[in-house]
């Protein structure tokens, strides 16, 4: 320090510079703390006391926690004094100081750093929640790629900025970002802002921890199997296990490791090559959770099937017939709507096996589905199947992934009848409830899931119809032998020692594929102390009673056709503008109806009044899918949205 002390070439600066950086130094410290606080070193209050005095005719006035004022300046023969008992980090950040374009490092700086977070959470909350909720405000201000970069200027440059800039750059970040907190909100299953989850957020990434071992999380490890419990209790298991991943595509795959791993133990070993043809089924209805990249699976389940149209697939065409060895075979296949509601079955005649299979090689044999729903065949020609696939392909069934809530009808699979068939050929059975779960709070709607304590495994994501904040998704298991574990684990001894002062069965890391893990359960939690079973359970029936007053109020207006009647809270419809009403019969109607909505999205998009997201479906052109999921809605935005809709197709 004392070698520091005497570089002129740092002590020797401009009066006026000495005076700028110690009036923001102490007028920081003053506005905080006052110079009795911890924030300051001895060193450094006695500095200041010693640099005091009138030589350069100006003061800084502050208060201190008695609220009495202090004024001091620096004479000229007080600097290097005042600098001599600076410890570095301060000493670095006077000299920065004089430079006012420049932000200098926080690092050590206690005041500065509070300031700073201060000012952001003030940005925060005024422009992200108070307006980013706020139906008087916009769902998003659209700009275009190019003209959005320029806005934001990206560029990384050398040189930092200054805390005003860094502001505006928060200022701009929120301004052209969407707000999905806002009522008006429809695109995604996820929506809305809840006050505890948000804090639940903060804290977490204040605290900046990884949840893989009880020594560096212990409150966490502990909080995440108490919420893991609940969401357990409410699937129907006593007992169990599970994991928090990093989005249901995540869950989705280690559920399908986990029933390969229970299966054929001895392939984390021995390698893929050593298992026969492996075989999942799932429904065509099934988002992208269920159709991840195949190559991707190498590691966690080779080939996932894509596009099955049910439970039972059709054999392998004849350029996919050599099936990857230990993997999940790829599959051909087509479906049908079926005719009556009320007959769920894959087909109308039950021919022979032996005919049946001949007909899946050609081709010639379509599956039926139901509303999207997985409906599986009549027991008395399940186990024949299974026989038949085997013995024509190879390929050996080991999982059925049930749906629970799908990604554009919400419908729900019948997993009572799906568990039967699982439980009589021993396979694992897998419902995927990421969006769905949920209604598993609530007393009236929970029989959509009747059949899911049957499952071997669940996923289930809070951040969606529960508004915890992304991301938030839970695997949940009904093993109690520590499969998890042992599927994944690989003993890393850097983390995992098995001396530790501990019980290292509180060290969850090594369920999973990953190392670092994110903290996932506390806005879940913080977010559940506050509302109770019952407020959250209130929170789901209202999204049922809004998403019904939404479907009667379409039914009241022309222009509005639903896909089919909800039993969730997607609600499918198209919107018919003025010129195609009445021309259903038209050989172009269909073609033209298909053009409305991304019309009509990209309007409301650009006027930033609302969000709604369209799709086709297998035969259907594109048609909304509004999801009702945020608790801040009421009635009148369900209006809002018909209305706005009209106003925006009424020259179409």
């Amino acid at each position: 320090m004392e070698e520091l002390c005497q570089k002129e070439s740092c002590l020797d600066l401009p009066s006026q510079e000495w005076k700028k950086g110690a009036e923001t130094l102490w007028g920081f410290c003053a506005q905080w703390a006052g110079p009795k606080s911890s924030h300051f070193t001895e060193a450094a209050r006695l500095g200041w006391r010693k640099a005091q005095g009138p030589s350069l005719g100006a003061s800084v006035a502050g208060r201190n926690g008695t609220g009495s004022a202090h004024t001091c300046a620096f004479s000229p023969s007080a600097r290097r004094s005042y600098l001599c008992t600076l410890p570095p980090a301060l000493l670095s950040r006077e000299i920065l100081m004089a430079d006012s374009e420049a932000l200098p490092s926080l690092a050590g700086d206690p005041v500065a750093v509070e300031a700073l977070l201060r000012a952001v959470f003030g940005v925060v909350v005024d422009e992200a929640i108070q307006k980013g909720t706020s139906v008087s405000q916009k769902v998003c201000e659209w700009k275009e790629p190019e003209e959005l970069k320029q806005l934001l200027d990206l560029e990384l440059r050398s040189q930092g900025e200054s805390q005003k800039q860094i502001l505006e750059r928060c200022r701009a970040v929120i301004r052209y970002s969407v707000k999905t907190g806002h009522p008006r909100f429809f695109n995604q299953l996820f929506s809305g802002l809840d006050p505890h989850a948000l804090a639940g957020r903060i804290i977490t990434e204040s605290l900046n921890t990884s949840q893989y071992t009880y020594e560096i999380a212990p409150v966490f490890v502990l909080m995440e199997e108490e919420v893991l419990r609940k969401l357990r209790a409410l699937v129907g298991w006593s007992s169990g296990d599970g994991i928090f991943c990093p989005g249901g595509s995540i869950s989705n795959m280690y559920a399908v490791n986990l029933a390969r791993y229970q299966r054929y133990p001895d392939c984390k070993q021995r390698g893929l090559r050593t298992l026969p043809p492996l075989a999942l089924f799932t429904s065509k209805e099934v988002g992208k959770r269920h159709r991840p990249n195949p190559g991707l699976l190498i590691l966690i389940s080779s080939q996932l099937s894509r596009d099955l149209p049910g439970l039972l697939p059709a054999l392998p065409t004849s350029s996919k017939a050599s099936l990857p060895p230990g993997g999940c075979a790829s599959f051909q296949s087509r479906s049908v709507t079926t005719p009556s509601r009320r007959e769920l079955r894959f087909w109308d005649l039950a021919p022979t096996v032996s005919e049946w299979s001949r007909l899946m090689r050609e081709g010639k044999w379509s599956p039926r589905i139901w509303r999207g729903r997985l409906v599986w065949p009549r027991l008395r020609l399940t186990f024949h199947f299974f026989e038949t696939f085997i013995l024509d392909s190879g390929a050996v069934p080991f999982l059925v992934s049930a749906t629970s809530g799908t990604t554009v009808l919400g419908a729900f699979d019948p997993l009572e009848a799906i568990a039967d068939v699982c439980q009589r050929h021993g396979l694992w059975l897998h419902v995927d409830a990421a969006w769905g779960g949920s209604v598993l709070l609530s007393q009236t709607h929970r029989h959509l899931l009747d059949g899911i304590q049957r499952a071997d495994s669940v996923a289930w994501n809070p951040h969606k119809l529960l508004a915890a904040g992304l991301q938030c998704s839970a695997l949940l298991l009904q093993d109690t032998s520590n499969l998890l574990k042992r599927c994944h684990g690989s003993q890393a001894s850097y983390l995992f020692q098995q001396d530790k002062f501990y019980d290292v069965a509180l060290d969850t890391g090594d369920k999973v594929v990953q190392c670092g893990r994110r903290v996932d359960c506390l806005k879940l939690w913080l977010m559940w102390k506050a509302q109770g079973d019952q407020g959250l359970e209130r929170r789901i029936d209202q999204a049922f009673v809004l998403a019904r007053y939404l479907v009667e109020e379409m039914k009241k207006r022309e222009g509005f056709e639903l896909v089919m009647e909800p039993e969730f809270v997607n609600v499918c419809f198209w919107f018919v503008p003025p010129s195609l009403r009445g021309k259903q019969e038209s050989p172009d109607y269909h073609e033209r109806l298909s053009k409305v909505a991304p019309v009509l999205k990209e309007r409301m998009v650009k006027e930033g009044s609302m969000m709604i997201g369209y799709q086709p479906h297998g035969t259907r052109g594109n048609f909304f899918r509004v999801v009702v999921a945020n608790s801040a809605l009421t009635c009148a935005d369900m209006d809002f949205l018909l209305n706005e809709l009209e106003r925006l197709g009424q020259d179409l």
